[in-house]
C-alpha cells in the first residue's frame, strides 16, 4: 500500500535508521571494547590480600553450629566457629589437636559404682567416661552488637521492638558492637542447645545416646519450651528467648571459667573426635538472646545467618545465592603455621611457613556460581582462587582436558596451575547382599565355598584401576581399594603388607613392589570350581544372571560407567541386569534386603577404623534394623563380629592394629563387598596461592591459605589484556557509513525546504 510519501523522503528516513543502527552499533561495540571489563570482581580487587572462592547452585543453608551438618556450609562455620578440638592441617594419617581447648583430653573411667578405672580398663567395665576439656585463655569473641554495652554496662541492643529493626537487614546495620572472653559456659550452653525445638538440631540424636541425661534434658527443655509459647499462635515467629542456662544439665557443666565437664555413657574413644565439630562450638548466650528480639526472624537476623563465634574470620556479607563474605577477626589471637607435616609437604612448599601467624587473608569471598562452565571459565582466568572448595573432583576434570588437548595444557603448563591430589576418609564400592541365595553366605558349607568362591572371581575380573582411568573427567578416579579402610585412617596399611591377595599378586621389578591385579584366568578358574564355568550353571544349563541395583536413574552420563560395569561381569560370562531407580527406592530396597547386587559409598563422619568397619558388623544391618544401620550388605560373621565389639573401645596402637588386621583378612576371605576404590581428593590451585593442601576431612583450611596479591594482579593483567582494535574497526566502519546516511539526511532536508517555498495561487474566479 502507498502511504503517501515520496522517493526522497523514504531514500532520507532509510539513510537516518541506517545512521541511528550505526551509531548503536559503534555505542555497544565501543562499551564492550573498553567500557566493561570481563572481571566480575570489583576494580583493583585482584591487588587487595582478598581470597575469591565460589558456591555452587545456591547459598549454604545453615550457618547455625547446631543445624550444620552439610559440606558445602563448612568453609563458613569453620573459619567462624571453633569447636575444642581440630584435624592438624598437613599430618596424615589424621591427627587431632587442641583448637580453643589447649589439648586433646584423656577420659577418665569409671565403673558402676563411680570408682575410677585404669585408661586401659575393657570397654564392658566402664559405665562412665569424663572428658575435662581444658580450654585456652584469652579467646574473644569477634565484634558483634550482641556484646555492645552503654557506658553503665547494661546491653546496647536490649529490649528492642519490631520497630527498631525494621531498616536492618544485616548484622553491619548496627553500629554499635562488643566482645567478652569465652569461657566453659559457652560450650555447656551450645550442648545444651542440642536438645532445642527451635531449630534443626544435627547432633542431637547422636548425642542423645553417648552424653548423660540427655534424654531427660530433652524433655525438660521441651516443657520449658511449651510454657514459654504458651497463648502464642502457632504460626507466629518471634518467640520468647529460651534460655538453656535456667535449665540443668548433668551432662555438661564448667568446672570453672577454662575447664568445661562432659560426661559420656560408657567407653567410648570415638567421642573425642566429635569435639572437633561445630556442634560443639561455643555458642553466647547473649546472641541467642539478641536474636530472639521482635523482628529480628523475620529480617533473616538469627545465628543462622549471621554467626558469633571466635574464629579467624567473621561473617560481614549475605546476599542469599549471590555472595557470601567474610574478613579477619579483629580479636583473633594469632596461631602459628605448622612445621612439621607428611613426607613430600616440605619439598611442595607446604612448610615454608612454618611458624607465621594466621590467618594470612584479609577478607574471603564467596560468589554462588549457577553453572560450572563459567565457574571453571572464571578460575582459568584467574577471578577465582579455588574453583569450588566443597567439591575436590574440579581438579580431576582440569587435568583430564588438559591430556585431550595440547593447547590447553600449554596454557595450564604457562600460567602454572596446580592440580595436586590426595585421598580422604571415604570410599566407593559394589555390594553383594549377604541374605541372597545366589551371592550371598549361602545356607550349607558346600552352598557357602560355592558362593565365596563366585565372590573371588568378581574381585578379580572387576577392573577398578581401569575404571578409574576411564571416568577420571567425571570426578570419578581414585585408589583401587584393598579392604573396608580408606590410606588417611589408623589401622590401613600399605604396600605388600596391605594388599589384598584374593584379587592382586606382589611384583617386584627392579627393586621396587607393586600389586599386580591376578590374571583373568584365575577368576575363571575359581567360575569352574563355583559351579559357573563359562557363566553357566553347571548343574542346569542355564546363563547365570545377576540383577544390579543402581541408585540413580540412568542419564546419558551415568550409562557408560553402568555399561562398563556389566561388560567387568561379562568377562566371566555373567549377565548382569540392570535394575536402575531413583534414590528413595533404592533405599527402601536396601532397607528389605531385597538388592542382590548393589552400588554404594561412604564418607566418614571421622577419621577413626571404627567408622567405616561397622558397615560390615552383623547387628548393624540395614534389613535388620529396617534402615537404621548401615551394614547394607547385611554381612555377617561371627569371629568378625567379636573383633569389631573388642577394637571400637581400643585406643590407636599395636593391640589394635592387630585387631584390624585380623578383621580386614576375614573380609577379605568373605568378599561381602568388590571393594571398589578410594576417591582422590584434588585441588585446583593458582601459582599465587600457597599452603593448599586437599583435603575433605579438615574443613578449617582457609585460616593456612596465603596468596601473593601482586603476582595476581600481573598476571590476571596479562591473562586478560585489554583490546583496542575493535576501537578502529568502529572509527572505519562509522565512517563507512556516515557519508551516504549524511547524503540522505541533506536530501531530506532539501525536500522539506523546497515544499515550504511553493507559492499558494489564488482561483481565476475569485481573483480580484
Amino acid at each position: 500500500m502507498n502511504d503517501g510519501s515520496t522517493n526522497d523522503e523514504r531514500r532520507a528516513e532509510s539513510g537516518l535508521r541506517r545512521l541511528r543502527a550505526i551509531v548503536g552499533m559503534a555505542s555497544a561495540l565501543v562499551v564492550a571494547a573498553c567500557g566493561v571489563p570481563n572481571n566480575p570482581n570489583p576494580p583493583g580487587s585482584e591487588a587487595t590480600n582478598t581470597y575469591f572462592t565460589s558456591y555452587q547452585e545456591s547459598s549454604p543453608k545453615y550457618l547455625d553450629p547446631t543445624s550444620s551438618y552439610s559440606a558445602n556450609e563448612t568453609p563458613i562455620t569453620y573459619e567462624v566457629y571453633e569447636p575444642p578440638l581440630r584435624y592438624h592441617y598437613l599430618k596424615r594419617p589424621f591427627a587431632l589437636e587442641g583448637r580453643a581447648a589447649e589439648a586433646v583430653p584423656m577420659p577418665r573411667y569409671l565403673d558402676k559404682d563411680g570408682r575410677e578405672l585404669p585408661a586401659d580398663a575393657p570397654g564392658e567395665t566402664v559405665a562412665e567416661s569424663v572428658y575435662d576439656v581444658r580450654i585456652r585463655k584469652g579467646i574473644l569473641f569477634a565484634p558483634h552488637p550482641a556484646f555492645a554495652k552503654n557506658a553503665d554496662g547494661t546491653p546496647v541492643y536490649a529490649d528492642l521492638k519490631a520497630s527498631d529493626v525494621a531498616d536492618k537487614f544485616a548484622i553491619g546495620d548496627f553500629p554499635k558492637t562488643g566482645t567478652r572472653e569465652l569461657v566453659a559456659d559457652d560450650f555447656v550452653y551450645a550442648i545444651k542447645r542440642m536438645a532445642t525445638p527451635r531449630v534443626k538440631s544435627s547432633s542431637f540424636s547422636i548425642m542423645n545416646e553417648y552424653i548423660v541425661g540427655m534424654k531427660d534434658y530433652a524433655k525438660r527443655v521441651r516443657e520449658a519450651d511449651a510454657a514459654l509459647r504458651r497463648g502464642i499462635p502457632a504460626t507466629q515467629r518471634d518467640l520468647p528467648f529460651l534460655d538453656f542456662r535456667a535449665i540443668p544439665f548433668e551432662g555438661a557443666t564448667a568446672v570453672d571459667d577454662h575447664t568445661l565437664r562432659i560426661r559420656v555413657v560408657g567407653k567410648y574413644p570415638q567421642f573425642k573426635y566429635w569435639l572437633a565439630m561445630t556442634f560443639f562450638a561455643p555458642i553466647p548466650w547473649e546472641a541467642e538472646a539478641f536474636y530472639a528480639q521482635p523482628g529480628m526472624i523475620e529480617h533473616n537476623l538469627s545465628l543462622n545467618y549471621w554467626p558469633a563465634g571466635t574464629g579467624p574470620f567473621m561473617a560481614t556479607e549475605y546476599i542469599e545465592n549471590r555472595r557470601h563474605t567474610l574478613v579477619r577477626n579483629p580479636n583473633f589471637r594469632g596461631e602459628p603455621y605448622p612445621c612439621e607435616g607428611e613426607p613430600g609437604d616440605k619439598a611442595a612448599g607446604l612448610l615454608d611457613d612454618c611458624g607465621k601467624t594466621m590467618p594470612f587473608l584479609d577478607k574471603i569471598v564467596f560468589n554462588v556460581e549457577k553453572e560450572s562452565l563459567p565457574m571453571k571459565s572464571k578460575w582459568r582466568a584467574g577471578y577465582l582462587d579455588e574453583p569450588d572448595m566443597d567439591h575436590l573432583t574440579w581438579g580431576l576434570q582440569f587435568d583430564n582436558e588438559a591430556r585431550d588437548s595440547d593447547v590447553t595444557a600449554r596454557e595450564f603448563a604457562d600460567k602454572g596451575f596446580r592440580f595436586p591430589r590426595g585421598v580422604d576418609a571415604s570410599n566407593w564400592y559394589m555390594g553383594f547382599n549377604w541374605w541372597d541365595p545366589v551371592v550371598g553366605k549361602g545356607k550349607t558349607p558346600a552352598d557357602q565355598e560355592r558362593n565365596r568362591k563366585l565372590r573371588e572371581a568378581l574381585q578379580i575380573a572387576v577392573d577398578w584401576e581401569e575404571y578409574s582411568d576411564l571416568f577420571e573427567s567425571q570426578g570419578k578416579s581414585g585408589l583401587a581399594a584393598t579392604g573396608p579402610l580408606p590410606p588417611p585412617v589408623f589401622g590401613f596399611r600399605a604396600g605388600e603388607q596391605g594388599i589384598n591377595r584374593v584379587a592382586y599378586d606382589w611384583k617386584v621389578e627392579n627393586g621396587h613392589g607393586r600389586a599386580v591385579r591376578k590374571p583373568l584366568s584365575v577368576a575363571l578358574k575359581l567360575m569352574e570350581e563355583a559351579g559357573y564355568p563359562g557363566g553357566r550353571d553347571a548343574r542346569t544349563g542355564q546363563p547365570l544372571v545377576m540383577n544390579y541395583d543402581y541408585q540413580r536413574v540412568p542419564t546419558p552420563e551415568l550409562r557408560a560407567e553402568i555399561d562398563w560395569v556389566i561388560k567387568q561381569f561379562g568377562k566371566l560370562g555373567v549377565q548382569l541386569e540392570l535394575r536402575a531407580t531413583d534414590y528413595n527406592r533404592f533405599q527402601d530396597k536396601m532397607n528389605a534386603g531385597s538388592a542382590q547386587i548393589f552400588w554404594w559409598g561412604w564418607v566418614g563422619d571421622y577419621p577413626d577404623a571404627e567408622n567405616f568397619l561397622f558397615l560390615l558388623y552383623g547387628p548393624n544391618s540395614k534389613a535388620l534394623t529396617k534402615g537404621q544401620g548401615e551394614n547394607a550388605a547385611n554381612y555377617q560373621n561371627d569371629d568378625y563380629d567379636r573383633l569389631y565389639e573388642k577394637m571400637r573401645y581400643m585406643d590407636d596402637g599395636p593391640e589394635k592394629q592387630a585387631t584390624i588386621d585380623r578383621m580386614i583378612e576375614i573380609v577379605r576371605h568373605d568378599s561381602p563387598w568388590l571393594w571398589g576404590y578410594i576417591p582422590y581428593s584434588v585441588g585446583s590451585y593458582q601459582p599465587w596461592t600457597h599452603d593448599a593442601k586437599p583435603t575433605q576431612m579438615v574443613r578449617d583450611i582457609l585460616e593456612y591459605r596465603r596468596i601473593d596479591p601482586a603476582m595476581r594482579a600481573d598476571l590476571v593483567a596479562r591473562w586478560n589484556p585489554a583490546h583496542y582494535w575493535p576501537l578502529w574497526a568502529i572509527a572505519l566502519l562509522f565512517l563507512l557509513g556516515l557519508w551516504p546516511a549524511w547524503r540522505a539526511f541533506k536530501a531530506r532536508e532539501r525536500t522539506n525546504a523546497l515544499g515550504a517555498q511553493v507559492p499558494s495561487y489564488a482561483s481565476p474566479a475569485t481573483a480580484g
